[in-house]
């Protein structure tokens, strides 16, 4: 079975899978969901049926994106096919029915939800989507679509004590908002700083209006067994590795006893 995290506070179907319950094999082994690297295909294709079950949604209907690491948003009003993804980093939807996927390997996948207006979010905040202001356009997109009180919820994502960065990611920061300098600690070597990505992101949302949210404090770069870490693999030296997926869904309001969210 795949296996997933929830936010208490967010009250929509979702899950922050890790890396575990699916059929892929050595370095992907075993929940891999990414279409873009070398596993074979249809281990990924099972991996995510066995996540869109996992939710509740029938597995033609769990979409993704093409991520770039920008601001970009775009709205759902169909599933697309594989191969099809536009090229974004964030997606929001009022469909039944459709679930929405984000596809990380240390930055961070925030998921949303207006749970009274049926409208949901997931957004693949990476230091430059979360710099450049992703978080912020995938909130007005769901207002664009009737969102009025939303709720958030911050992944797994690689933690401030393993995420080691240089000065021009801190400079472009800054260059932003200096007081952003409270999400940089003093780093094990000279000229380098340990970034805060979560708490960042909790910030941006904050100062968005967004009050109801939850972190899960998992770090993936120090969770080997639980999540896959970009870093992790690049320190280490090591070949290529998988992705895990976090999904958001909004029930399908055309089956028995189905809610809308």
């Amino acid at each position: 079975m795949a296996n997933f995290l929830t936010a208490s506070s967010l009250q929509a179907r979702h899950g922050f899978f890790t890396r575990q319950g699916g059929v892929s094999k050595g370095p992907y082994a075993s929940l891999n969901c990414s279409l873009s690297g070398q596993d074979e295909p249809a281990a990924v294709r099972e991996n995510r049926a066995r996540v869109a079950r996992a939710l509740g949604a029938e597995p033609a209907r769990l979409v993704g994106l093409h991520q770039i690491h920008s601001a970009l948003v775009v709205t759902v009003d169909q599933a697309w096919a594989v191969g099809e993804a536009p090229r974004a980093d964030a997606m929001v939807t009022d469909r039944p029915g459709l679930a929405l996927g984000i596809i990380t390997a240390d930055c961070a996948p925030v998921l949303l939800a207006d749970p009274t207006a049926g409208v949901i979010g997931a957004v693949h905040a990476g230091w430059r989507g979360a710099l450049g202001g992703v978080l912020e356009a995938t909130i007005d997109a769901m207002v664009v679509l009737g969102a009025r009180q939303i709720q958030a919820a911050v992944g797994p994502c690689i933690g401030q004590d393993s995420y080691e960065v240089g000065a021009d990611l801190r400079d472009a920061v800054l260059a932003r908002a200096p007081a952003d300098a409270a999400f940089f600690a003093p780093g094990r070597r000279d000229g380098r700083w340990q970034f805060n990505l979560p708490g960042y992101c909790v910030a941006r949302l904050r100062a968005s209006g967004v009050s109801d949210m939850a972190v899960i404090a998992a770090d993936t770069f120090a969770c080997a067994d639980e999540f896959f870490s970009h870093r992790r693999r690049t320190l280490a030296g090591d070949g290529p590795i998988g992705h895990q997926i976090s999904v958001i869904a909004l029930a399908d309001a055309t089956k028995s006893g189905a809610c809308p969210i």
